[in-house]
Formats: structure tokens, sequence, C-alpha cells
């Protein structure tokens, strides 16, 4: 087991594997652009809510690793733990959205954590709260509320997206590969590519199609408003 615990520091190892080294350029782009996307929030989230921002922390490992919210395993894959305010990540993960679903880039890779960040904002919005006691008086409704909660932070990670393209650091090529990132994702294409069937009353995440739209609303608007998926 390796793990990276990413706190806007220099990336550095004293004693480096072949791994290791290999990681290393993909460690430094996330740190750079962990660094953007939390400052982001630092900006916008005071300006948008009347909320002060503060950083979640970023967990890259291989193979497992203990969190607030139980093991974090490569079969999991990414999540955000609200009990510790860390995003979890396996590197290999990566990796398969590559070599299994086809989608390259480093933006896809920046997507991916920008949604769970997307997550930490919830939590500071009082949302991630609130959908918990909604799921407790209704159980059935579990996975509905599973899917808006998901959605909504796709929009928040193409608000993101809104401000970095607004700087001047991103192309239409990179949202073009978020986009591809986001179909990858969607449970319709994961549950077709596993069983070869399509069951929509299990989904958790949302349809590639819905992520690829509430992804793109935030991207259009830039504005926490117009991320409402519980309307």
């Amino acid at each position: 087991m390796r793990v990276f615990l990413l706190l806007f520091c220099t990336l550095a190892f004293a004693q480096q594997s072949a791994q290791d080294r290999r990681d290393q350029p993909k460690l430094e782009y996330i740190s750079g652009m962990l660094d953007d996307l939390q400052h982001t929030w630092d900006n916008e989230l005071p300006r948008m809510a009347k909320i002060k921002y503060h950083h979640a922390k970023l967990v890259l490992f291989r193979n497992k690793f203990p969190s607030a919210c139980g093991s974090a395993r490569t079969a999991i894959g990414p999540f955000y733990c609200p009990g510790d305010e860390k995003v979890y990540l396996d590197l290999s993960f990566f990796d398969e959205l590559k070599q299994r679903f086809g989608v390259p880039g480093n933006f896809a890779q920046a997507y991916v954590i920008a949604h769970e960040i997307g997550h930490h904002v919830q939590k500071l919005l009082g949302i991630e709260a609130k959908v918990q006691q909604m799921r407790q008086r209704n159980p059935r409704d579990a996975n509905q509320l599973s899917v808006r909660l998901e959605l909504q932070a796709d929009c928040y990670a193409g608000i993101w997206a809104h401000y970095t393209k607004v700087r001047g650091k991103i192309q239409d090529r990179d949202v073009n590969s978020a986009m591809e990132a986001a179909a990858a994702v969607g449970d319709d294409r994961l549950q077709r590519d596993s069983h070869g069937s399509v069951h929509p009353e299990s989904f958790t995440h949302g349809s590639s199609a819905q992520r690829q739209q509430w992804f793109r609303t935030g991207l259009a608007a830039g504005r926490i408003e117009a991320c409402d998926t519980f309307r």
C-alpha cells in the first residue's frame, strides 16, 4: 500500500520506487490542479453563498487505504468522505479511465477531482446533511436522492470549469475531455458494460446524458443557484 497526501506542498519522496517515479508527473499535475480548484472556491463560495470555503484534502493511494467512511479500495472508485473532509482516489482509476473507457487527458482527471470537491462544497452548504436526513426519513428514495446529489456535484465541477475557462486556462478540447469522462462514468454505461442491461431504478449517480447535462449547466452558468438538482 502506498499513499500520498496532498497538502499543497512540493511532492517529494525520500525513497522512490519505479512506480513512484512513473506517478510523479501525474501527482504534480493533480497538485497544481487541486490548488487551482480550491482557490477558485476560496473566491467564489463567499461571493455566491456568503459562506467561507476551507480546503478539503486529497488522499491518493493504490490498492486500499482507511478513511473515516470505511476502507477506500480500488473497486469503490473515487469518493468524498464528509467525516474527515477528504477525497480518496486510487491512482489506478485514471489508468482505467484511459484504458477501459478510452478517455485520456489531464482534464478528464481534473473533472473527476472537481466532482469530488463538489461534494465538499455540498457539505459546507449544508446540503449533504439535509440529504442524509431525507434518506433516513424516506429510505425508498435513497437512490433518487443519491442521483440528485451526484448530479449537483457534476454541476459544481462545471462551475469550476467555467471560471477556469474565463481565466483562459482551458480550451474547448479540455471541456470535451471532461464531457467524455462524465459519459464514461454514467450509471447506464457502467451497467451496460458490466451486465449488458440497464436498470434506471438502481442508478446512484445518474445516466451519462444527465451527468454531461449538469456539468454543462455549471460550465455555462458559473452560479450555484443554477445547480439546483433537487427542484
